[in-house]
């Protein structure tokens, strides 16, 4: 471990969260260095990445749903999981090469966050890839625990903590006390799935077939979860899904809200499923807590409304909540040492 910490000091060691949406990389000192889409763009049929600087991160983004008969942007995560294992690989060298800036003589010391509810194999999947993506020696670090640090939560202390973590893949939901996890539940159920059900409307009542970065679009510019005090509308193109031909139609910010339900509902729901878990203790904390949004799936306009009235508990979103689970991952990096035993019960795992 000594000679670890040495080399560490010629290394650009980084924190990495491994998004379904995003990668965001953290460096020590640094903060967010790297924060790109999980996308990459390969030779259809042969899942071989192109060679060349469109291949990974914001510019195969741009391609999802536009590209050639010869070309496929995809997304290797899938749920917070690798769902393909080489392609993952590709992405994560990539953006450690990026970060490390071609430094090849010592490779970096990296910590990753997972979600809390994967499987062994998951796991492993995550630490072989970054291993052979580049990485000396790789830790993982859950999701919320990670959320909870960058969010600036006294996770220490003996005091509860909640977190809610909403990301593209999965929502991760925890109670946090002595620096441990004492409740949580993991969903996957999130952005990627607000985006599904956005473009399901879509198809049921205009008949009109959307894509993946349109869905996003709406989402974000009127999608909302509690009535707001001046509703919106928004032109959406598409392709008539009768006719095949291109096509446009208005969609307002209520019709949007009622397709969100139902994934705002799961979400709701497992709040309060973790919260009926607790100590009775730990729920007394909470009423002074409350609860904490992360992740970009909080910035939907009055979810912290709608899970405030769901739990009876004040509810406030992080600063800056798309990177905190990045700049969590970092500040575990830079406590190696005190969470020693932490990381190495992780590893021991495998």
């Amino acid at each position: 471990m000594i000679f670890d910490s040495i080399l560490g000091l010629f290394s650009m060691d980084m924190g990495i969260d491994l998004g379904t949406c995003n990668t965001l990389v953290c460096v020590r000192g640094q903060g967010v260095v790297l924060n790109e889409p999980s996308v990459v763009a390969v030779r259809k049929g042969t899942n071989r990445v192109l060679q060349n600087g469109n291949a990974v991160g914001l510019a195969a983004k741009e391609m999802l749903g536009k590209t050639p008969g010869s070309i496929s942007a995809i997304r290797p995560m899938k749920d917070g999981v690798i769902a393909d294992f080489d392609i993952t690989e590709a992405m994560l060298s990539y953006f450690i090469r990026k970060v490390h800036r071609g430094r090849t003589l010592i490779r970096p010391r990296v910590v990753i966050s997972i979600p809390s509810g994967i499987t062994a194999v998951e796991k492993r999947a995550v630490l072989n890839s970054a291993e052979r993506a580049g990485a000396r020696r790789v830790f993982l670090l859950k999701e919320p625990m990670a959320a909870a640090m960058g969010a600036g939560l006294p996770i220490q202390e003996p005091t509860a903590n909640m977190i809610v973590d909403i990301g593209g893949g999965t929502t991760e939901v925890a109670i946090i006390s002595i620096a441990d996890i004492s409740v949580s539940d993991s969903i996957r159920v999130a952005g990627d799935d607000m985006d599904d059900a956005i473009t399901g409307h879509m198809k049921r009542t205009y008949n009109l077939m959307i894509g993946e970065q349109t869905a996003e679009k709406i989402k974000i510019e009127i999608g909302s979860a509690a009535p707001q005090e001046q509703e919106m509308t928004m032109e959406v193109r598409g392709r008539d899904m009768i006719s095949g031909l291109p096509r446009k139609t208005v969609i307002s910010s209520e019709e949007v809200r009622e397709a969100l339900r139902e994934p705002v509902g799961a979400i709701i729901d497992s709040i309060v499923r973790t919260l009926e878990r607790i100590e009775p203790e730990l729920a007394a904390d909470l009423v002074d807590n409350g609860i904490t949004l992360a992740g970009g799936g909080c910035l939907l306009r009055g979810l912290d409304r709608v899970i405030a009235q769901a739990t009876g508990l004040e509810v406030r979103r992080a600063d800056d909540p798309l990177t905190c689970v990045a700049r969590g991952t970092a500040i575990y990096l830079e406590n190696l040492d005190m969470w020693k035993d932490t990381l190495e019960s992780d590893a021991d795992e495998f």
